[in-house]
């Protein structure tokens, strides 16, 4: 006692201090050093996860379910949401890729370290500027209190972070925003390098959403008509009309691959149901596929491709196909799919494209697809969009059927 007793009275007290200090800051692990456990804790304390929870709210991500147990908060999980999203309302998704978690720690580290959480934060969103645009009109919604606007601008945000998940690594990517029945392509920053018209699945044949990517181009190519619409629609004209097929240039298949003369089918013996053989339209410029067909990867029998009914573009309803999405400019997307110019500018103006086999283009490298149904969506000018639900998919939820907030917008037309 009469040791300490002294110390305190002696004049390097205030160094022992220091000193001590000193050494219990060095012993303290740094945010580079610390487990993943560690690091969430030391994120964990109440002013820094509520900077970050303010922040996702601000980018239009529902922070209900990352709350904290007081103790320890889901930090990583919401930088996930922040940088990647969830996904959205798919019917089919090729392969969900792994968030980048080295991505994702290194900026919990520059927070822990100190640095701007903005900053830091932003740099986990995507790099679009169409997302960059839609954050600022959410921003604009919530302050003028229309909250069923942003509700529907917040799923198109969540859309773009999915966007920025599903095509990380790729040059380009595709987006067909089924709803505005239009088609954007953009680069690795989400330039908008190509856009065009595009015509999709009427309200009884639906164009799914689906998250895959390209794998060819197929010039001059058949259409093999798929089951639904030969058992529905051409089995019944082919019975009833002896010329309709060879009219429409339709071939019938048999199970062998071989083409069958309609004249040797005994046609009263057979029904919709029981039809052992499959159509077959001829190539050409009449085919329902036009002249291009873009091969995505899914087991819905759904691709891109041109038309022969190119008129259609020229209206504003164009919710008319069978489920798969027609294209206002075939070659040009083709082309830049491919990233490389594979066809020239007079190949849909070729005079005769009858009978011309197949001709397969395998893409060097997978070129990621999105067909999804995005209520918003900004123009090149950064104007805000609304687009109708079409397919009445959220006519149960009043917040996105009923604008009670907004005048309710024609498709494409600018929110105020």
């Amino acid at each position: 006692m009469r040791i300490l007793s002294g110390l305190g009275r002696s004049k390097y007290f205030p160094l022992v201090i220091v000193f001590t200090l000193v050494v219990f800051q060095s012993c303290k692990k740094g945010p580079a050093e610390m487990s993943r456990e560690e690091l969430e804790k030391e994120l964990s304390n109440s002013e820094t996860y509520e900077a970050i929870l303010t922040f996702a709210n601000n980018a239009g991500i529902k922070t209900d379910k990352f709350s904290s147990n007081g103790e320890k908060a889901p930090v990583f999980k919401l930088l996930e949401e922040v940088a990647y999203g969830h996904k959205p309302p798919l019917k089919y998704t090729e392969k969900v890729v792994k968030a980048d978690t080295t991505e994702l720690r290194k900026v919990a580290e520059e927070i822990a370290d100190g640095q701007s959480m903005d900053k830091m934060l932003t740099k986990l969103e995507p790099v679009f500027p169409v997302y960059h645009n839609l954050k600022v009109h959410y921003t604009r919604l919530i302050k003028e209190n229309k909250s069923d606007s942003a509700a529907i601008v917040a799923k198109s945000l969540n859309a773009y972070r999915w966007i920025k998940r599903q095509s990380k690594g790729a040059p380009r990517f595709v987006m067909v925003n089924i709803r505005g029945a239009y088609l954007t392509a953009m680069d690795s920053a989400g330039q908008n390098v190509l856009s065009m018209r595009t015509v999709v699945g009427k309200n009884d044949t639906q164009t799914p959403t689906i998250d895959t990517y390209a794998t060819s181009i197929v010039t001059h190519p058949y259409w093999n008509v798929p089951k639904s619409i030969a058992i529905k629609e051409m089995f019944p004209k082919a019975m009833n009309d002896p010329e309709y097929l060879s009219r429409n240039r339709i071939e019938i298949i048999d199970n062998k691959g071989q083409v069958v003369d309609p004249e040797d089918i005994k046609w009263d013996e057979l029904t919709a149901e029981k039809f052992p053989y499959r159509f077959r339209q001829e190539t050409g410029g009449d085919n329902s596929l036009g002249l291009l067909k873009v091969e995505i990867k899914n087991p819905l029998a759904i691709y891109l491709h041109d038309t022969n009914a190119r008129y259609l573009f020229n209206s504003n309803q164009r919710w008319r196909s069978h489920g798969c999405v027609r294209v206002q400019r075939p070659t040009d997307l083709a082309n830049y799919m491919a990233g490389d110019k594979i066809l020239d500018n007079d190949f849909m103006t070729e005079p005769d494209t009858t009978s011309v086999p197949p001709k397969w283009h395998k893409l060097k490298a997978r070129v990621p697809v999105f067909l999804l149904y995005l209520g918003a969506d900004c123009n090149e000018k950064g104007q805000l969009l609304y687009f109708p639900d079409v397919y009445k998919l959220e006519a149960s939820s009043r917040t996105e059927l009923s604008f009670s907030d907004d005048k309710p917008a024609r498709s494409g037309e600018v929110l105020k």
